[in-house]
C-alpha cells in the first residue's frame, strides 16, 4: 500500500506559534518532569533479551522492519569517519548499524539511566549477545540526561561539530511543551556542522489523528498496539494555536507503555528552519517501504534482516497488525544550512574512548 505524505486540514496554519519558551517555574514544569521521569522509568526498566527471546517477540517483524529503515537512513546519510551524535540512543541498538558506516566518533546521550548502561556493556561487547563481537572501530562517549532539557552546546563543545545527528523513535517526548521542542531543535542545530544532517523516525500525526476520528470513542488499535487519548480530547479536535502538549498513551506489545505527545509535522517543520534546519524529506513508513525496496541493495538488506520476506512481492513474515502499526510512524531528513569542507576533520575523536566503564558515563 503506497501512501504519500499529505498534512491533516486541521493542522494547517501559517507556522508554529512564535512566542519565547516560559522561563519562570511552574506546575506545568513539575508535570511535565514527573511524566518525563516515567518515561524514563519505563525504558530502564526494560532488560536486555537473549536471542531466542527476541524472535519470539509478537512484534519481531515490526522491530526488523524499523531496524531496515534505520539502517536505510544511515547508509544514505552517514559517510566514513563522520562525527555521530545519536539522541536518545537507548541501549545502543544502532552502534553495529553505525559501526558498518565506519563512522569516526560517537555521541550517545539518553535519559534512563539502565538504557545507557546498557549501551555501555553492549559497546564494551559485554553482553551476551555480543560475547563473540569484534570491538568497535570507533571512540565513543555515552551521557546520560535529558536531551530535550539540558543545553548541550557547552557540554559538547569540544566533541562538536557533528556530521551527522540522529534521533530513533524519540523526538516526540519533546513535543510536551514549546520550550522542549525548541530545546531539542536548538541542540540538533547548535551541535550540526553547516551541511550536516539529522536523521530520525517518529509517530506520524496525521495517522494517529485519521485513526482517532475514524474510531468510535478515544481509544484505537489491534492485536499488538492501541492508544488512547484523554477526555480533553472528547471532540477530537486540535486547534492549530496550540500544537504542543497534545498527549495520548500508547501501547505497543513487547516494546512501549507510556505517555507520548502528538507531533504535527508542518510545525515541526517550521520550527526547524527557525533553527536553520530545512526538511530533506519525510515518508510515512509504508511510502518508505514502497520507495527503498526498488533498490537492489536495500532489497539485500531486507532479506539478511527478514522482516518482508525474501523478495518485494513476499511479505508474508510481517503480519497485518504489525504492517498497521508501521503505518503509526514517520522517516524524516533534514538538513543544517550552510556549507563547510566535508573533508575536514578536527581532533574530537581523540576525547572518546574504546572501553567504556561505568565511571566514564558523564551525568548532565
Amino acid at each position: 500500500m503506497k501512501r504519500g505524505y499529505v498534512e491533516d486540514r486541521a493542522y494547517r496554519s501559517t507556522g508554529p506559534p512564535h512566542s519565547k519558551p516560559k522561563l519562570t517555574h511552574d506546575a506545568d514544569d513539575d508535570h511535565t518532569r514527573d511524566v518525563t521521569q516515567k518515561v524514563a522509568e519505563h525504558y530502564s526498566a526494560r532488560a536486555n533479551r537473549t536471542l531466542e527471546e527476541r524472535e519470539a517477540s509478537p512484534i519481531i517483524h515490526l522491530k526488523k522492519l524499523n531496524n531496515w529503515i534505520k539502517s536505510v537512513l544511515i547508509q544514505l546519510y552517514a559517510r566514513p569517519g563522520d562525527a555521530v551524535l545519536d539522541l536518545a540512543c537507548g541501549k545502543g541498538g544502532d552502534l553495529i548499524k553505525w559501526d558498518k558506516a565506519r563512522v569516526g566518533y560517537y555521541v550517545g546521550i539518553d535519559i534512563a539511566e539502565g538504557s545507557i548502561e546498557d549501551c555501555r556493556t553492549r559497546y564494551n561487547g559485554e553482553t551476551d549477545q555480543h560475547m563473540r563481537r569484534k570491538r568497535f572501530s570507533f571512540p565513543a562517549r555515552l551521557f546520560c540526561g535529558d536531551c530535550f532539557e539540558a543545553r548541550l552546546d557547552k557540554i559538547l563543545a569540544d566533541d562538536s561539530p557533528f556530521d551527522i545527528c540522529s534521533c530513533q523513535f524519540a523526538l516526540h517526548y519533546s513535543w510536551s511543551t514549546e520550550a522542549r521542542a525548541r530545546r531539542a531543535l536548538e541542540n540538533v542545530s547548535a551541535l550540526l556542522r553547516p551541511g550536516g544532517t539529522f536523521i530520525g523516525t517518529m509517530p506520524d500525526a496525521n495517522v494517529i489523528v485519521k485513526k482517532l476520528r475514524e474510531a468510535e470513542g478515544l481509544k484505537f488499535g489491534n492485536d499488538v498496539y492501541w492508544i488512547n487519548f484523554e477526555e480533553t480530547f472528547t471532540q477530537k479536535k486540535f486547534p492549530s494555536s496550540c500544537p504542543f502538549g497534545i498527549k495520548y498513551q500508547f501501547h505497543l506489545e513487547d516494546a512501549v507503555d507510556c505517555p507520548e505527545w502528538i507531533v504535527p509535522f508542518h510545525v515541526f517543520k517550521s520550527l526547524a528552519e527557525e533553527y536553520d534546519l530545512e526538511l530533506i524529506f519525510v515518508k510515512n513508513f509504508h511510502e518508505f517501504v514502497d520507495d527503498f525496496l526498488k533498490r537492489p541493495e536495500f532489497v539485500e538488506l531486507m532479506r539478511r534482516l527478514g522482516a518482508l520476506g525474501d523478495s518485494i512481492q513476499d511479505r508474508s513474515t510481517l503480519s497485518p497488525v504489525e504492517w498497521e502499526a508501521a503505518y503509526l510512524y514517520l522517516a524524516f531528513v533534514l538538513r543544517k544550512r550552510g556549507h563547510s569542507d566535508p573533508s575536514a576533520r578536527n581532533s574530537r575523536a581523540s576525547r572518546g574512548q574504546t572501553q567504556i566503564s561505568t565511571s566514564d558515563i558523564m551525568y548532565l
